[in-house]
């Protein structure tokens, strides 16, 4: 995995051209709904979230640019 293939919810949100918090909620999941990002594709460091852009190309398509 190439160092710019891991980015913050707000990185990810600005370069796929949605909501921070939406991102952070794929995070997160809900109390029905597990996340939507797969193992490995997301994780917590402190506290900032960090996404893949493997799995955001999984769950939105190609980065917008």
């Amino acid at each position: 995995m190439n160092f710019e293939d891991v980015m913050t919810t707000t990185e990810a949100a600005k370069r796929w051209g949605l909501s921070p918090t939406t991102v952070k909620l794929y995070c997160l999941g809900t109390k029905t709904q597990p996340s939507k990002f797969k193992k490995g594709e997301f994780r917590k460091s402190e506290n900032v979230w960090l996404v893949t852009k493997a799995g955001m190309e999984r769950l939105f398509g190609p980065e917008h640019k």
